[in-house]
Order: structure tokens, then C-alpha cells, then sequence
């Protein structure tokens, strides 16, 4: 699993462009890559992918945290729950809440974050 402080991060502007989410980010061997999308005071949009076993370790959030899966698996586990994800479906985490996420196999998400 991977380290939440060794995800790499790449950043550019998405207004008033038109965005294929599948297309927006690319896997990277035994890694997670972030690309942040948008990142404004009331939220931030993250792209991210992660390679199969790949994942993030357990952390909390101040505010809600909306996954939207755009394609591959995973196993999210908020607040010790697991929930099996897939392309086309989307969970809310609760803020404050611990959770964490392993790719099941290669898996591509959107995260949505509002202050």
C-alpha cells in the first residue's frame, strides 16, 4: 500500500475544457498518481489511478470525500466497513471518518472534495 505522502501529484486548469476522465490520467507501474484538476478555497477535483494492489492508507478528512469510480476496482473501508467499488459508481465518505483504499486491479477514480 502506499505511503499518502508518495503519491505523485501533477497539476493544470480544466476551465471551460472539455474533460474525458478515463483519458485525463495514465497508470503508472506499482504507483498512485494524483492530478488535480481544480483546487479552489470551497473544494478540489482529483484524478487519480492506481495500479493493481496500489492504495492509500488510512487518514481522515475535515469534509465530505465524493469517489466517483471511472473505471477498474477497488475496496474503500470507511470507518472499518468495506465497500466494493466499480466503474460507474460513486460513495460519499462521511468527514472524519477513517477510511482507505486498495486497487483491487488497476482502478481509476475521481475524488470531489467540498468545503
Amino acid at each position: 500500500m502506499t505511503d499518502n505522502k508518495n503519491v505523485e501529484h501533477a497539476e493544470t486548469d480544466i476551465r471551460g475544457k472539455l474533460i474525458k476522465l478515463a483519458e485525463g490520467i495514465e497508470y503508472a507501474r506499482g504507483s498512485v498518481v494524483s492530478k488535480t484538476l481544480h483546487d479552489k478555497k470551497t473544494g478540489t477535483l482529483t484524478l487519480f489511478s492506481f495500479d493493481t494492489g496500489q492504495g492509500l492508507s488510512e487518514h481522515t478528512s475535515p469534509y465530505d470525500a465524493t469517489v466517483e469510480v471511472i473505471e477498474g476496482e477497488a475496496d474503500l473501508n470507511i470507518g472499518g466497513k468495506l465497500v466494493k467499488v466499480k466503474a460507474g459508481e460513486m460513495v460519499i465518505m462521511p468527514a472524519n471518518v477513517p477510511h482507505s483504499v486498495k486497487a483491487e486491479k488497476r482502478f481509476k477514480m475521481l475524488l470531489i472534495m467540498i468545503r
